[in-house]
């Protein structure tokens, strides 16, 4: 791991625990916001900038955004704790989690590694590649795997989200709630 990939884990995971940490919401939800962003750029560093750029509109931008609309409709309860307690059974599970998912983690090819999979089995890449453009007319390999090949895959997606907005729109038109 280079020096640049350990600080963006890093600031990830601080991200994460101040998150969940917070007592006051306001505070939790930048936190958040900045935890997006650092996903997005890890993404974006290990080449795959359209997740990077789905994580920064939706995790960062409109997540956040849904958040501060709802703290607004919403009334905030006075607290002198800038912490939340920690609950450790809680902790000791999301390690055993981590720890878990951590030992996979050398199972993954590097970045760029000439064994990795997609690179050893040039027979499904080779033929997105020679037949994308002939067989959906789209002008990009990407966009013609994401919208035709893999076409119910992405419109589930697209209803999950569109269901996702509705309840949001939903939840946000109601009156403000007092205490």
């Amino acid at each position: 791991m280079t020096p640049l990939e350990v600080a963006l884990f890093v600031f990830i995971l601080i991200t994460a625990v101040l998150t969940a940490l917070f007592r006051d919401v306001l505070a939790a939800i930048v936190i958040f916001a900045a935890y997006s962003l650092g996903l997005a750029v890890v993404y974006t560093f290990y080449r795959a900038p359209d997740v990077g750029l789905t994580e920064a509109a939706i995790g960062a931008g409109v997540t956040t955004v849904f958040l501060l609309l709802t703290i607004a409709k919403t009334t905030r309860p006075p607290t002198d704790e800038l912490f939340e307690p920690i609950n450790w059974p809680a902790v000791a599970v999301c390690g055993l989690f981590a720890l878990v998912v951590g030992s996979t983690l050398t199972a993954f090819p590097a970045v760029g590694d000439p064994n990795s999979p997609i690179l050893t089995n040039p027979e499904v890449t080779g033929y997105y590649l020679e037949n994308a453009y002939d067989e959906t007319g789209a002008k990009n390999a990407v966009t013609s795997v994401l919208a035709a090949y893999r076409g119910f895959d992405t419109f589930g997606e697209a209803v999950v989200v569109f269901a996702a907005g509705i309840a949001s729109l939903l939840v946000l038109g109601r009156e403000v709630f007092t205490a």
